[in-house]
């Protein structure tokens, strides 16, 4: 501790001061007047005054006394003493401090007429190094000089220097009674765009009985409630100008529980991502938010579509309604809607999804090494979340306020569909609702120009989907949603004969169409166990007709998830759960059996004998699966999982360990005004297993007794922030696949095996600007090779869908005045395709029977597509109104009409070769209103 000078009793030759107490010879008989005059002085005050009087306490040098000039004797009553005015602490001796002595130093201080100190000399020693000590501190003090006469003068005064120690605090008496265990709760705020504190947040936060304080945050965007019951709280934070947020936090006995929140600006949209949520369980997981989604060019705002233009997504053929994810199979990719599987997400043509951009909460897109919840297949997954119907009340013209139950609608029209939705409040208490639907039109108007080259359409595609949902929370920590939603797609015509297949001709027709009811029950049944539970049932049909040949599926699929979630400790959490689906179906079916790749027919495909099958079963698929979310501190998350699926179609039950880890080496945050570069890298390892279809165990069509197909992933990926707004990811994946079900060879070339094989290997490359205020923006880029095996004893060959190289880059910028404009430029190499062989090889043979001829295949998908390149534009304005808000686009797809090679079409006998192209320039002009 510093050195301490303090106040003692001063004799006749003292003078007391506050810090330290100077000594001066005086006369006796005036030293009680002096005494009397210092103790009416304030204790802060330097108490040095010398009396006029013989013998007075500054001594100037005596004139010589020899009778020369000067020896005039001097006139004492003119002097005044020296005042000091700057004071030097001295350092206690740390032997002294430890054996805990205290002391008295005497000084002589001389004081030359500037006021420096320069001598002082011991006049009353103390040893133990407290006159070292003393001496060194007095000749840094400054006093005001002497006086005589008011002419600065010489002077030498005495000075005591006192060394104490401060007294330590005494003991507290033990507690009485035992405190009761509570913890701390606190947070920063800071804006999403910049990342700095915001300041004067409203911050209200609800306590588990319900009460609530309102709180503001300080100039470092911080609030905090210390001391206060374990639970779980309600923060709910607002500014002006910023989208509220929302979030529930944990307090624990003897924990601080500190938890930083970002602020968006608010903005015209809505969000589809919930921010804040906790760190994910899988390896990758790309979130897109809902104001790149409604601006990215080329997908007309649709929310689905837009997960073409993130890395490890392939460019599905034009029209084609599907996702390719890393090399796989269509059909090796999930969509889920908050557990419950969908046959379809796109509808006929894949210029639509089959759920509005407005209907969802978030979606999340797992390219692969997803963890153990989800099974049964070997590609990625979509999960997507229906949102709570929105009953938030704006001010005028949009502004935000804080108030609920109000109601809330758009209505769009374009060239392509019309849709509406509507949301609020319902007259029952508690409960919301959202209703919405979309029919398209392209019947309506492309019809006539059909009609007008004399083309034979009876139905023109058309689709339709439609969204219900009614919710109510009977806690603050429960929900229950009622949703009931579903799409139709649905296109018939007559077409001629075909030269090469000359039965498929008359009536074509195509329906696809599904829907489900589904209840959705969520519980936080206490701070440290949660509850989701989900049931629905609905219906999904397929019809396929051309000629004689016909393919009708009934599906009626009831589906079960329940996931249980325990806190164990801090840094560790079980999850487990299953999901069961049993679906009753009806199928027949008319066609012949399909002919392999590479093969030579005896004749056209129509021509050949069909095999027909009417069935009624009961498919069920069963899965439990657990993982645990462990973080030994909070840079490390390790995720461990096990999955057990068993599927009753082919008898065999599959077991899948997976793990997953993510480490920040840096630790990305802000702290002090300096932000920190969060740099994590990101690892996976996991089976994965796929049933087979039901085409391929089915007795007719296919082989009982197959077993799943298996696959293997790994991936290593690194994430790196370079500035508050630009992240780059850089993600390598391989995937090793066995017992794929193929088709036989040799003497079984109309039955399935387990003997096909293949491996996928990539790497994934994201650079993102992250959405501010003007701009938002990435480059995506993925390099990959995809390869099959159907036999050990064949060769193998890239997949139809595997594409070397993809490459887009899209952004968007906010001109201002509502007017905003974006492109999007997709790179991607062309597809894999069978060719037929070309001469001096025969390309055909002539089926006299059939009157037509028939091609001989080159080698399975050897022959790559040209380089697809395609520019999509988008251009937005905005009006708001005093109570509502119109929108107006323009979106380009194909700006220049490239025309994209989709496949190779022949001429009647197969010596002349032309390109399918796919999606010409397409504008779409669209209005849109929301009130």
């Amino acid at each position: 501790m510093p050195s301490k000078i303090v106040n003692i009793a001063p004799t006749h030759l003292y003078i007391p001061a506050c810090r330290a107490t100077r000594l001066a010879s005086v006369e006796s008989n005036m030293s009680g007047r002096f005494l009397s005059f210092c103790s009416h002085l304030p204790s802060v005050v330097v108490c040095v005054i010398l009396l006029a009087a013989r013998g007075a306490l500054a001594q100037p040098e005596q004139p010589p006394s020899d009778g020369t000039a000067g020896s005039e004797p001097v006139d004492q009553a003119a002097v005044v003493p020296p005042k000091l005015v700057k004071f030097q602490d001295a350092t206690y001796p740390p032997e002294a401090r430890r054996l805990g002595l205290t002391a008295d130093v005497i000084l002589r201080l001389t004081i030359d007429d500037t006021g420096a100190v320069t001598d002082a000399e011991v006049v009353q020693a103390a040893g133990h190094g407290f006159d070292e000590a003393a001496q060194r501190a007095a000749l840094g003090f400054v006093f005001e000089p002497a006086r005589r006469n008011q002419t600065a003068i010489r002077s030498r005064i005495l000075f005591k220097y006192s060394f104490t120690l401060e007294p330590k605090e005494p003991a507290q008496p033990p507690e009485q009674v035992a405190k009761p265990a509570l913890g701390n709760l606190s947070g920063v705020v800071r804006i999403a765009e910049t990342d700095v504190p915001m300041v004067g947040a409203e911050v209200t936060v609800r306590a588990p009985d319900g009460q609530e304080r309102t709180l503001v945050t300080d100039a470092q965007g911080r609030f905090e409630l210390l001391q206060v019951e374990p639970g779980i709280y309600r923060v709910s934070i607002a500014g002006p100008g910023f989208e509220p947020v929302q979030s529930d936090e944990t307090v624990e006995a003897d924990q601080a529980t500190d938890v930083t929140y970002r602020m968006y600006t608010e903005s015209d949209e809505l969000e589809v991502t919930v921010r804040g949520e906790r760190p994910p369980r899988e390896v990758t997981r790309r979130t897109i938010e809902r104001r790149e989604i409604e601006r990215i060019p080329g997908t007309s705002g649709d929310a689905l579509r837009s997960l073409e233009s993130l890395p490890g997504v392939s460019r599905p053929p034009g029209l084609a309604g599907f996702l390719i994810v890393r090399g796989s199979y269509p059909d090796d990719t999930q969509i889920y809607v908050d557990g419950s599987e969908i046959p379809i997400i796109y509808h006929f043509g894949g210029l639509r999804s089959v759920l509005p951009t407005e209907t969802l909460d978030r979606i999340d897109f797992y390219p692969g090494n997803y963890g153990a919840r989800f099974g049964r297949g070997m590609g990625g997954i979509v999960d997507v979340g229906l949102r709570s119907p929105d009953t938030s009340c704006s001010g005028p013209y949009g502004r935000p306020t804080n108030r609920n139950g109000c109601f809330n609608a758009l209505a769009q029209v374009d060239l392509l569909e019309g849709r509406f939705l509507v949301q609020g409040p319902l007259p029952i208490k508690g409960w919301t609702f959202l209703a919405g639907g979309r029919r398209s039109w392209v019947d309506a108007w492309i019809g006539p120009v059909l009609e007008s080259t004399g083309a034979n359409v009876t139905t023109l595609p058309v689709y339709y989907d439609y969204q219900a949902i009614a919710e109510n929370k009977p806690t603050r920590d429960s929900r229950v949603s009622l949703r009931f939603f579903g799409a139709d797609d649905r296109f018939a015509a007559i077409v001629d004969p075909l030269a090469q297949e000359p039965g498929f001709g008359g009536k074509l027709a195509f329906a696809e169409a599904f829907y489900q009811g589904q209840l959705l029950y969520e519980n936080q049944l206490t701070p440290d166990v949660s509850l989701t539970s989900m049931l629905s049932a609905g219906k999904t049909l397929v019809n396929f007709s051309v000629g004689t040949f016909s393919f009708d599926v009934t599906v009626h699929p009831i589906q079960l998830r329940q996931e249980f979630g325990w806190k164990l400790a801090k840094g560790a959490k079980i999850n487990t759960g299953f999901d069961y689906v049993m679906a009753p179906y009806d199928i027949a079916v008319r066609a012949p059996r399909p002919p392999r790749p590479g093969e030579p027919d005896s004749g056209p495909f129509s021509t050949r004998p069909p095999l027909e099958v009417q069935e009624s079963r009961t498919a069920l698929r069963t899965g439990w699966y657990t993982d645990a979310e462990l973080q030994p501190d909070e840079r490390l998350r390790i995720v461990p999982g096990m999955r057990v699926d068993y599927a009753r179609d082919t008898g065999k039950t599959d077991l899948s360990p997976r793990i997953n880890a993510r480490y920040d080496i840096v630790k990305g945050k802000s702290e002090q005004g300096v932000f920190q570069r969060r740099t994590t890298i990101k690892g996976g390892a996991g089976y994965y297993f796929q049933p087979p279809q039901f085409d391929q165990t089915n007795s007719v069509f296919g082989t009982p007794g197959l077993s799943s197909n298996q696959s293997i992933h790994y991936s290593l990926g690194v994430e790196q922030e370079l500035t508050e707004q630009i992240d780059v990811s850089v993600e390598g994946f391989y995937k090793d696949l066995t017992d794929l079900v193929a088709a036989g060879i040799g003497d079984n070339p109309d039955k399935y095996t387990n003997l096909g094989t293949g491996r996928v290997v990539g790497l994934e490359t994201l650079l993102r600007y992250k959405p501010d205020r003007r701009f938002f923006g990435w480059i995506a880029y993925t390099l990959s090779r995809s390869e099959r095996r159907d036999d050990p004893s064949e060769a193998s060959y890239l997949i139809p869908y595997d594409q070397t190289h993809n490459l887009t880059v899209l952004g968007s910028y906010r001109l201002g005045r509502g007017w905003e404009f974006g492109a999007r430029f997709r790179l991607v190499s062309g597809s894999m395709v069978t060719p037929v062989r070309r001469p001096p090889d025969l390309p055909a043979l002539y089926a006299a029977d059939a009157g037509t001829y028939v091609p001989l295949q080159g080698a399975e998908y050897s022959e790559r597509l040209p380089l697809f390149h395609q520019l999509d534009m988008r251009l937005d304005k905005r009006w708001q109104f005093q109570s509502w808000r119109l929108g107006a686009y323009l979106d380009v797809y194909n700006v220049y009409n490239n025309p994209g090679i989709e496949d190779n079409s022949y001429d009647f006998n197969y010596t002349h070769r032309i390109y399918q192209t796919g999606v010409p320039f397409l504008p779409s002009v669209g209005l849109r209103g929301e009130f």
